[in-house]
């Protein structure tokens, strides 16, 4: 099973990935979690490229392709083969991730992403995918009260804004594999929410 989580930054996917991974663990399930950016050699090296905040002149489709060499590295050494030995992936982003700060956020076509994003992910895709949702103003607001900064953080508010407006897009066209969950809530809450739509997943 191949579960990953989604969100504007400030989301709290991090957070609530984890939980859900200990939780998983503790009931017996074997669990691979891992990111995007990142999750191999290669690609926490891209992601440092990526994310840096003096790479402000970094083209929009350099951006795009630079994300798509991990995915394609990330999947070939970590998710496939979890994925094949019966494990169940949570990640900590993926391809709608490119369709909403690529496609939205950079106004890339969606068309060409779309083409693309299946190549480089083998055809693979999520089981069930969580967009943790919130307000672009909340959002921004948690994560200058963490302090550091990256490059994509760092960005104007309309591009935020477009992002977000991006994931609810996409959750609207998919609506069996997403479920859209507020992180306006209490974190117990949203996170008993979480673990109860795997559960209901996994049992099916």
């Amino acid at each position: 099973m191949f579960i990953t989580f989604e969100g504007i930054e400030g989301s709290g996917k991090s957070t609530h990935i984890a939980l859900l991974a200990s939780y998983l663990q503790e009931k017996g399930y074997p669990v691979c979690l891992t990111r995007e950016p990142g999750g191999t050699k290669i690609g926490e090296r891209l992601r440092d490229l990526i994310l840096d905040l003096q790479h402000n002149e970094m083209d929009p489709k350099t951006e795009l392709f630079l994300y798509l060499a991990s995915r394609a590295q990330h999947l070939a050494e970590v998710i496939r083969p979890a994925l094949l030995n019966g494990t169940i992936v949570l990640c900590d982003r993926f391809t709608d991730a490119t369709l909403a700060y690529q496609g939205y956020g950079r106004t890339l076509k969606p068309a060409v992403i779309r083409s693309i994003v299946e190549y480089a992910a083998y055809g693979i895709r999520p089981d069930l995918t969580f967009l943790l949702d919130l307000t672009v103003q909340e959002g921004l607001r948690r994560l200058h009260g963490r302090g550091l900064l990256n490059r994509l953080d760092a960005e104007a508010l309309h591009f935020h804004e477009a992002v977000r407006k991006g994931y609810l897009a996409l959750a609207r066209r998919e609506p069996k594999r997403f479920r859209v969950i507020s992180t306006l809530d209490d974190k117990d809450l949203v996170q008993t929410r979480i673990r109860k739509a795997v559960l209901d997943h996994v049992l099916l």
